[in-house]
């Protein structure tokens, strides 16, 4: 069924309508017709507002759980009302102040990663996701050191101070004389420099015969730079905290969604691919329930944001996820003011 534009309901619908989601997001609980009739928001009988209930139900805005109960509203109502209702709250000054100096405390970038998704998940009660930036930091130093046989453990060091371990697979044992070579080469080269400005200049002096080293060494130099150059491509890191805010009161009584809520968080490379395509936002955007694969079967909502460099380039995304009955006119503000936060935080820290 196709749901109608906002436009096409009646006032008196849309009034009944926004009270019942605003109500169900407030409280995780069904609205009924008593509730709405005493609480002052509608100036119409209960029998008048069952009848109004029961259209919004028929067109697919609204679903009763059980028959004796309210209603509350189906996924396409929530978008209706997201899309075409709702307004959103901006964060207070206290909650602006506490995000910025979270996330710009001492410490290195993922000090401020880890920072950001924890200040998300405190103060949207879902958990805070942040995919790390895909940046190739300039590095200050390598060390190559012979694990096995045929493995070699290269350490990088970079400028900001960041340290990363990776594993090169050799094609035949390398004595230690050309592991020193290739590692001083390696050093000389790549100071100051990213991996890919390195590999260019790297690659012509071999090619040229300019590089000094023996077969050994250039097949190891050869070989890492192979290896670095997929991984830093592909290579895509998620930061998840909070996941205990998604055992709420609620949660007790959907165990079955909760567990399946919680497998999906494992699968990081699938939420990754779903933060992804929010990449391309300029502000937050909303997936809920079934409107993304990964959640489909636990009814979770995400709301995610892409961050940026002081150039304006996308560099990653934050997010909160958590049950279809988050507070979207609170959480999508909150997301938007984070990202940005973030970003500037970043390009302070880069330099």
């Amino acid at each position: 069924m196709t749901t109608p534009p906002i436009i096409e309901l009646t006032a008196r619908a849309r009034d009944i309508f926004r009270l019942v989601v605003e109500g169900y997001l407030e409280t995780g609980q069904p609205v009924g017709s008593r509730t709405l009739a005493g609480g002052g928001g509608v100036n119409l009988s209960p029998a008048s507002i069952r009848s109004v209930l029961a259209d919004l139900e028929t067109l697919g805005l609204l679903a009763a759980p059980h028959t004796s109960a309210g209603r509350m509203p189906t996924e396409s109502g929530l978008r209706l009302f997201v899309d075409g209702m709702m307004q959103v709250a901006e964060p207070t000054r206290e909650e602006r102040a506490a995000i910025e100096s979270r996330i710009a405390g001492p410490g290195p970038i993922e000090a401020a990663l880890e920072a950001t998704s924890a200040i998300l998940s405190d103060l949207c009660a879902g958990a805070g996701v942040v995919m790390v930036p895909q940046r190739e930091a300039r590095l200050r130093q390598i060390s190559l050191l012979s694990i096995a046989e045929r493995r070699v453990l290269a350490v990088l060091v970079g400028a900001d101070g960041s340290v990363e371990n990776r594993i090169i697979e050799l094609s035949a044992p390398i004595p230690p004389s050309a592991l020193e070579e290739a590692s001083n080469y390696l050093t000389a080269h790549l100071a100051g420099r990213t991996l890919s400005e390195a590999a260019v200049a790297m690659k012509a002096d071999i090619a040229s015969g300019r590089s000094a080293l023996d077969a050994a060494s250039q097949d190891l130099v050869q070989r890492g730079l192979a290896v670095w150059s997929e991984d830093a491509a592909r290579r895509r890191v998620l930061i998840v905290r909070g996941q205990a805010n998604l055992l709420d009161e609620t949660a007790l009584s959907d165990l079955e969604r909760v567990r399946s809520l919680l497998d999906d968080l494992e699968n990081k490379q699938s939420v990754a691919d779903l933060l992804d395509m929010a990449r391309d936002a300029r502000s937050a955007r909303i997936f809920i329930g079934s409107e993304n694969r990964l959640f489909a079967l636990s009814g979770s909502s995400v709301i995610a944001s892409p961050y940026r460099d002081r150039e304006g380039r996308v560099v990653g995304v934050v997010g909160v996820i958590g049950p279809t009955r988050l507070n979207y006119a609170r959480v999508v503000p909150m997301v938007d003011f984070t990202a940005q936060s973030l970003g500037q935080s970043l390009s302070k820290l880069i330099g």
